[in-house]
């Protein structure tokens, strides 16, 4: 689907003129500030019908632009706990209402919110939630039409806002269309093979280098290379290491490293999924989507003084003759010898070789940064249902790196809560054998273990190495590591798949590029 052009206007007699086919008024009081005419008319309305200024109210207007004049009602905004979320999702269900009423370019005014420093976002979160409202996956495979127009041609919001970029918010979309179209993609088409092939017909001007030898990743990444011996019987399943890079034009102030979990498909491995756990593991690709729509989103803006290392471990966690198994003990890229406590834990192993390549590049860059991004663990959903998890270290603490991104999270509308790894978490996973160096994991679900999204962190930056850059060595690095199990879908990967969120591209984008 093609994304919607979006119109700044600011005329408020675009209201009553024919450039659009339908006026939206989504306001906390019952009139129209910006028009006196239809305020009038929506005041005279409100004398015969009292649903106005109750609920949406979509009504003809002699006066309004294409005859379509809908008021959306703005209420509960002054709880405590509510957010911006709230009218991002009235916003996208006033647009639909107008889609379906016949409107192709509606016009979209927003009152009463810009006074409340939470909602200062607030028109932006309208414009992406009616992009994630209109969202449909695209088509693949040999039946694939072209779908260049959506049901929405054009979107215009009225604004005095000086700061309300619009070609950001065309680029954050083109980045979130392309990670849910990734996350959502079913597991056969979107196999390792598949899921680079739609990367690389998607980015533009941005580096990609893709390691398909298998001998290559299994010298250079043994720990993803076990969790995909199952798969190489197959060839469209053998797994695949993809590297983008950006670079500015001028020198680089801060060095950004993203690692993404790319796991097409995991049937747990020999820790089998069972009853029905399988359904929607096909989305346990999501921590790699979002790195891709992020990485889409930097080569259409082409920021300053930021390089940008993206690392996507693409891998299906098959059952087969040859799957990897507990109580092996692997040889991971930084030397360090791991005991594997549940194959079903297997997506910090496809990251902790590609963490410790960053690490490795990271202690010689400029300023670096290291995010790992992943549908890790069900303890995060479980813990904090349709918000994501961020786990810090010591230095990204000090530098204030999580609380500055959950505070673009809540303006941007994408939750996220913050934690950081306790003593109990690098004890978790400590040897109390000469045999190996660290335990993946227990052998129970993360859902039943304590602090179960949080000691895989501290697993993923020792066995990486990045346990030797704390605040007090001679070369600092913040890492932060993302868990997407309860965000990266509505409801959350379970049974039956929700809309893909392409959380948290949005606020990695505004943190990063703005």
């Amino acid at each position: 689907m093609s994304i919607p052009e979006l119109i700044l206007e600011r005329n408020p007699d675009a209201l009553i003129q024919c450039n659009y086919d339908a006026a939206i008024i989504l306001s906390t009081k019952l009139g129209c500030s910006v028009s006196d005419a239809l305020n009038a008319e929506l005041l005279s309305f409100a004398d015969v019908d009292a649903r106005l200024g109750q609920e949406l109210v979509l009504m003809h207007s002699n006066l309004a632009c294409g005859g379509r004049l809908l008021h959306v009602p703005l209420s509960g905004l002054e709880r405590d706990w509510s957010d911006v979320r709230d009218i991002g999702v009235i916003a996208a269900r006033a647009v639909r209402l107008a889609i379906r009423s016949g409107a192709t370019r509606p016009l979209l005014v927003l009152e009463g919110v810009s006074d409340q420093r939470r909602f200062r976002r607030a028109l932006e979160v309208c414009y992406l939630g009616i992009c994630h409202a209109l969202w449909q996956p695209s088509p693949v495979g040999p039946t694939a039409t072209d779908m260049t127009r959506g049901p929405l041609q054009a979107l215009a919001v009225f604004s005095n806002d000086e700061q309300l970029d619009t070609e950001f918010l065309q680029q954050l979309e083109s980045g979130r269309q392309l990670t849910r179209d990734l996350t959502a993609g079913d597991p056969e088409n979107f196999a390792p093979a598949g899921f680079v092939e739609h990367c690389r017909a998607s980015i533009n001007q941005i580096d990609i280098e893709v390691i398909e030898n298998q001998q290559t990743i299994a010298r250079q990444y043994p720990l993803l290379a076990a969790v995909a011996r199952a798969s190489q019987a197959v060839k469209r399943h053998q797994p695949r290491v993809v590297r983008m890079e950006y670079r500015p034009k001028g020198p680089a102030d801060t060095t950004l490293f993203l690692v993404g979990k790319g796991v097409t498909y995991d049937t747990g491995g020999a820790d089998l999924k069972v009853s029905g756990a399988m359904a929607g593991m096909s989305c346990d690709k999501g921590g790699a989507a979002a790195v891709a729509g992020l990485m889409q989103t930097i080569a259409l803006r082409q920021p300053t003084g930021l390089r940008v290392v993206a690392l996507l471990g693409l891998v299906r966690n098959s059952i087969g003759a040859d799957a990897f198994v507990t109580d092996e003990v692997i040889t991971a890229r930084s030397g360090k010898r791991v005991l594997i406590g549940n194959t079903d834990a297997e997506g910090r192993l496809v990251m902790a070789d590609l963490l410790a390549e960053a690490r490795e590049m990271a202690n010689e860059a400029v300023n670096p940064q290291i995010l790992t991004l992943a549908t890790l663990t069900g303890h995060a959903a479980r813990t904090y249902g349709p918000y994501s998890a961020l786990i810090q270290n010591e230095t990204a603490r000090r530098q204030s790196l999580g609380q500055d991104l959950g505070e673009i999270a809540d303006l941007w509308g994408e939750g996220i809560e913050l934690s950081r790894p306790r003593k109990e978490d690098w004890a978790f996973v400590q040897s109390d054998s000469p045999a190996y160096d660290l335990c993946s994991s227990n052998n129970a679900p993360s859902v039943n273990t304590e602090r179960g999204h949080q000691y895989p962190m501290a697993f993923l930056s020792q066995v990486s190495g990045l346990d030797q850059h704390g605040v007090n060595s001679e070369k600092p690095i913040s890492y932060i590591h993302l868990d997407l199990s309860g965000s990266v879908v509505e409801g959350g990967i379970s049974g039956r798949l929700g809309t893909p969120t392409a959380n948290p591209l949005v606020t990695l984008a505004a943190k990063y590029l703005l």
